[in-house]
């Protein structure tokens, strides 16, 4: 099969008509660190984040309780812990991070109160489904807070990676959404349009722009221009080879953890159906897509979890390899075929990367007998739809995968939206008894062997279709030193960043 490539060879024409602009260009000197976006965050509220761009900046802007060493491990940011019973955690908080970007101090009863909204489930955070494990949190004194699970949990310390919130400010329905008040290296100066809002690093003053500039073409060009600094991600595999060659860039590349997936609404009447989701397995010709479309910059995947990296990966490689003669199969037990295709919706971002996978993906199904209904949204009525069933098939990718309590928040039938992210309404006796089994264990040994069967599962039954792991690229003008990539993509790096001497 061809892959169609004319739109980006037309807009690497429009590459050589626009050179003029960037010679043309005079660039005094920036004030700040400019980073384009592909898309914006959506709210710079900790408690509400879910979205990748917005748990990324929020990150900056807030500190946590717990953070990942490379290892995937849990370790110390705002707190270290003892584990006094098995159900029973005591949290010391240090000396550092303990500033909010409004003069007060973070103290025990901020934390209480950010995790106690949270667990209100009035209050519909989507993070709720991951934390009712706890009964309850007190705080001792201004730098302790005991906690208590309703049963053993091997893995809490790594699910309070929350950024804390002013309890003060909390009481008051503070719009942390628009106005965060954080501890975190960086505090928001301005939000003046979604597309474009300032931080600044408390350290040095040096302040950060996010610009959000949807196409990647336009993306580049500000880049060359010197109307923007760093752009990472969301780039064609032309338009990266293309920089490569430019001298006023530098183009770096890393293995990420970024998983993407097709998902499926299981209570529609025909996406719900076994034979459909295996027949469109077997049909996408994923190699080709991360050959032609990622330029090779992307590993095929099998679940959320790194099989190679991670403690609870799965041991043993699980995968529905491109045989379009199995589709073909599969649908002509249902009565579709070429000449009589199933129809389905297919519902996307209008980010131009994911339109082209998209349109690969149509041609790619309409060989076996499946129609393709393409619908492209902005990202927020995107979003919006998954998050309230509003779809038949959709694609997504999850970042920053550090746990394999994933498997509750996106599978189990308890973390229905807005209480978890099962958006695909997966109900399943057997899944729900091995996660739960699997949270049952005293060890993470004993854990990493007992997510081994939920995985197997999840692949028989295909809730999601597990597509690859993609890279992360990151493209910088000369004179921006110190960004460092993180394999799961986040904006660390600019806790780093400078202007070249």
């Amino acid at each position: 099969m061809k892959i169609n490539l004319h739109n980006n060879f037309k807009n690497l024409i429009l590459f050589s008509c626009c050179l003029w602009l960037v010679a043309c260009h005079s660039d005094s000197g920036p004030q700040s660190i400019r980073f384009g976006l592909a898309v914006a965050p959506i709210t710079l509220d900790p408690r509400f984040a879910t979205d990748a761009t917005s748990t990324r900046i929020n990150r900056l802007l807030y500190r946590a309780l717990v953070d990942f060493d490379a290892k995937l491990q849990p370790v110390p940011d705002l707190a270290t812990w003892e584990q006094i019973e098995p159900t029973y955690y005591r949290f010391h908080l240090g000396q550092t991070g303990r500033q909010f970007h409004d003069g007060s101090r973070l103290t025990a009863k901020d934390v209480v109160a950010t995790y106690e909204f949270i667990l209100d489930e009035h209050q519909t955070s989507p993070l709720r489904g991951s934390l009712t494990v706890i009964k309850q949190l007190t705080a001792v004194n201004e730098d302790t807070i005991d906690l208590w699970l309703k049963q053993p949990d091997t893995l809490l310390p790594g699910r309070l990676t929350v950024g804390i919130v002013p309890a003060t400010l909390i009481s008051k329905q503070h719009p942390f959404n628009k106005q965060p008040v954080g501890s975190g290296p960086f505090r928001l100066i301005n939000w003046p349009h979604p597309s474009h809002l300032y931080v600044q690093r408390l350290g040095d003053q040096q302040r950060m722009e996010f610009l959000e500039v949807k196409d990647p073409v336009v993306r580049v060009l500000k880049l060359l221009r010197g109307e923007v600094d760093i752009l990472q991600n969301d780039l064609s595999p032309e338009l990266i080879t293309w920089l490569g060659q430019r001298p006023e860039v530098k183009v770096t590349t890393g293995e990420g953890t970024a998983f993407t997936y097709l998902g499926f609404n299981l209570q529609d009447s025909l996406t719900s159906q076994l034979p459909i989701r295996q027949a469109i397995a077997y049909a996408i010709n994923r190699p080709e897509i991360i050959h032609y479309l990622f330029g090779n910059a992307a590993r095929l995947a099998t679940s959320f979890l790194l099989p190679t990296t991670h403690w609870a990966g799965a041991k043993d490689r699980i995968e529905y390899a491109y045989h379009p003669d199995q589709a073909r199969s599969l649908l002509a037990q249902l009565n579709y075929s070429p000449t009589q295709p199933l129809s389905l919706t297919y519902k996307i971002s209008n980010n131009p990367l994911r339109i082209r996978i998209a349109s690969v993906i149509q041609q790619q199904l309409a060989q076996v007998g499946i129609h393709l209904d393409l619908r492209t949204y902005d990202w927020g009525t995107f979003y919006g739809d998954i998050k309230e069933g509003r779809f038949q098939i959709f694609s997504l990718s999850w970042i920053g995968i550090k746990m394999p309590d994933i498997y509750r928040y996106a599978f189990h039938s308890s973390s229905l939206p807005p209480q978890g992210a099962n958006r695909g309404r997966l109900h399943h006796s057997g899944i729900d008894n091995l996660i739960e089994q699997a949270e049952t264990a005293t060890t993470l040994a004993e854990q990493a062997i007992s997510y081994q069967p939920l995985q197997q599962l999840l692949f028989q039954e295909l809730p999601y279709i597990p597509l690859w792991y993609e890279d992360n690229v990151l493209v910088n003008r000369r004179q921006v030193e110190g960004y460092t990539l993180a394999p799961d993509g986040n904006y660390d790096g600019l806790n780093s960043v400078v202007f070249a001497k």
